[in-house]
């Protein structure tokens, strides 16, 4: 029976890349079904019917590995962003972008607050 590795539903296409990458430079034989039309299936990545225990705990243990690397790296990516913030970076323009938005939002409802009386 084929052994279910990793579901795809909502997996960014980068890790799919590398998740291939990886598998196949490890040498693990695998197959992919992609994710259905209307949404019903997410697809999966699988290993095939004659992967024994030993291959699919191999398996198993290079997804883990990957993923907290994956994990890792994506924290540090956020934590970066958070410090290169625009926000921080320029303070008056998004003062300005604010204040606008601002204004935008009083001239929308300007009109319907002047109907009601």
């Amino acid at each position: 029976m084929p052994v279910l590795l990793m579901h795809l539903r909502d997996v960014p296409e980068d890790e799919l890349e590398e998740v291939r990458a990886l598998l196949e430079a490890e040498g693990v034989d695998f197959y992919e079904t992609r994710p259905s039309m209307w949404g019903v299936s997410g697809g999966g990545i699988w290993l095939p019917d004659d992967a024994d225990e030993a291959e699919e705990a191999r398996a198993r243990a290079l997804l883990e590995r990957y993923q907290a690397e994956r994990s890792r790296r994506m924290r540090e990516l956020r934590a970066a962003g958070h410090r290169e913030s625009p926000w921080r970076e320029h303070p008056l323009r998004s003062l300005a972008a604010l204040l606008g938005l601002l204004i935008m939002l009083g001239l929308v409802t300007v009109p319907f607050l002047l109907l009601g009386r």
